[in-house]
């Protein structure tokens, strides 16, 4: 399993997270991105503009190493944070057949296999990690 059902919940209501990758310095990249979570492949989907010219595309073509992060303050007062990250490998996909990313086109998939969760299920808000595994 790669998400709980309250994860994929709160997946489907948020439509921006942060990829990060790894340039060919060595550095990291962290860019704001619109995805989707894809329910027939447990991954997570990610488009935009010009994804096949972009450095996040290139930078997972070059290496696959990736992290995700989808976070909110849904509540000051009390302060309440919810949060998931994703790490795992990514594949740089010129013309995926089985997108569930919200624009057509080139799209950089996420497969999970770690997931760090806390705040999410409001019966459980202690953080929670675990291993995925691979499909």
């Amino acid at each position: 399993m790669s998400f709980t059902e309250r994860e994929i919940e709160y997946l489907h209501g948020q439509r921006i997270g942060r990829l990060a990758t790894l340039q060919p310095d060595g550095t990291l990249q962290v860019s704001p991105v619109g995805f989707r979570y894809n329910p027939g492949l447990r991954t997570i989907d990610i488009a935009g503009r010009d994804m096949a010219a972009s450095r996040k595309f290139r930078n997972v073509l070059a290496n696959g190493r990736v992290a995700f992060v989808v976070d909110d303050v849904p509540s000051v007062d009390p302060w309440r944070v919810r949060c998931l990250e994703i790490r795992g490998y990514g594949e740089a996909l010129a013309e995926p057949a089985d997108s569930a990313a919200p624009l057509p086109g080139p799209i950089i998939r996420v497969h999970p296999r770690r997931v760090i969760s806390f705040g999410v299920d409001p019966g459980n808000p202690a953080s929670g990690a675990r291993d995925v595994p691979s499909h």
